[in-house]
């Protein structure tokens, strides 16, 4: 495996079950790597901050910039394939998505921090959508999410991989073949 192949990346619109999946597979021992936006929310939140997706969506896009590239840096000291729920390119399909410009040093964030060529992308599943605290996008916005990092990361190059609309159990053996010779159960790195 290529050193930048082993950087895998899940990514999708808003409950599409990819942090359901990421979370499972982490479970089972595979390093990883977690999504930005809701913890940036959270700690927003917490602290009274407006680098919020309701409040400043350009303050809110560095911040997760600033989350990922730590997390590509982390990452990379690791051994063994790692998860990544969301990455760079992901940042640029928030700002297009919110018809905000994207920067230039965005720009330059995602053609230097690549990850793995192939991109695990799970498709809207309306059967397990659903909202909370941090997750307030509707059923279109979150259509339209997936469209967004659909079209970015392969504007960027990447193999889109999308995940199939089924169990968690069976979306892990999906990824297992995928990424794991004959299948094998993740080790930790």
């Amino acid at each position: 495996m290529e050193d930048i192949d082993r950087l895998i990346v899940i990514t999708g619109g808003p409950g599409s079950g990819k942090s359901t999946l990421v979370a499972a597979l982490a479970a089972a021992g595979l390093p990883h790597m977690p999504e930005a936006g809701r913890a940036i929310i959270q700690d927003q939140q917490a602290i009274g901050g407006t680098a919020l997706p309701w409040a400043d969506r350009a303050a809110f896009a560095e911040a997760m910039l600033g989350w990922e590239l730590r997390s590509y840096r982390e990452a990379r000291g690791l051994t063994g394939p790692v998860l990544f729920d969301r990455g760079v390119p992901d940042v640029i399909g928030y700002l297009e998505l919110c018809g905000l410009p994207v920067p230039a040093h965005l720009e330059c964030a995602a053609s230097l921090f690549r990850y793995g060529r192939q991109v695990f992308i799970a498709p809207p599943w309306r059967e397990i959508f659903g909202q909370d605290a941090e997750r307030k996008q509707g059923w279109q916005e979150a259509q339209a999410t997936y469209d967004a990092m659909r079209r970015v990361y392969t504007r960027l190059g990447y193999t889109l991989v999308p995940l199939p609309l089924r169990t968690v159990e069976e979306r892990v053996a999906f990824l297992r073949r995928h990424l794991l010779p004959g299948g094998a159960e993740a080790r930790p790195a």
